[in-house]
């Protein structure tokens, strides 16, 4: 029987028009990963570019950070209701354009999670081919502290 994750919705405070996840696909200790349509419908697409669209770098980033926010909570390394916002982003490399109804499998790896840190990579593909990918890093805390 396949393993039965749960919704982006109940493992992310994000939401619509920011929550930039469609589903998980696989998640372990070691790594994530998920699945996005970025519609025609986003917000971003009516001026990121009105005559040629394309998914901006930095929702590329967020939603490769949402993945392995998602996979942290599901898999039990992080509780729900975990709060975690980027701190530093490294390596970011933008290889081929996302558009409108591409579908993105994002993947990434942790490379050290504790209570208060977390230090993720990944990719995002596009029919086999690599989009995107980073390193980053993130601080976990409860929503009251400011960071």
């Amino acid at each position: 029987m396949p393993e039965q994750f749960e919704t982006p919705e109940e493992l992310l405070p994000h939401r619509d028009p920011f929550l930039f996840l469609d589903e998980l696909i696989e998640a372990d200790e070691e790594h994530t990963v998920a699945k996005r349509v970025f519609t025609e419908d986003h917000f971003f697409f009516k001026g990121h570019f009105p005559d040629y669209p394309v998914v901006p770098g930095v929702i590329l980033v967020e939603t490769l950070a949402q993945c392995g926010g998602a996979g942290l909570v599901q898999t039990g390394i992080l509780p729900h209701g975990a709060f975690f916002v980027l701190a530093s982003i490294e390596n970011a490399k933008f290889r081929n354009q996302v558009r409108p109804n591409d579908c993105a499998i994002i993947e990434v790896h942790n490379l050290r999670v504790s209570k208060v840190m977390v230090r993720q990579k990944g990719t995002i593909t596009i029919n086999g081919d690599v989009a995107a990918e980073a390193s980053w890093m993130c601080i976990v805390n409860s929503k009251q502290e400011r960071i």
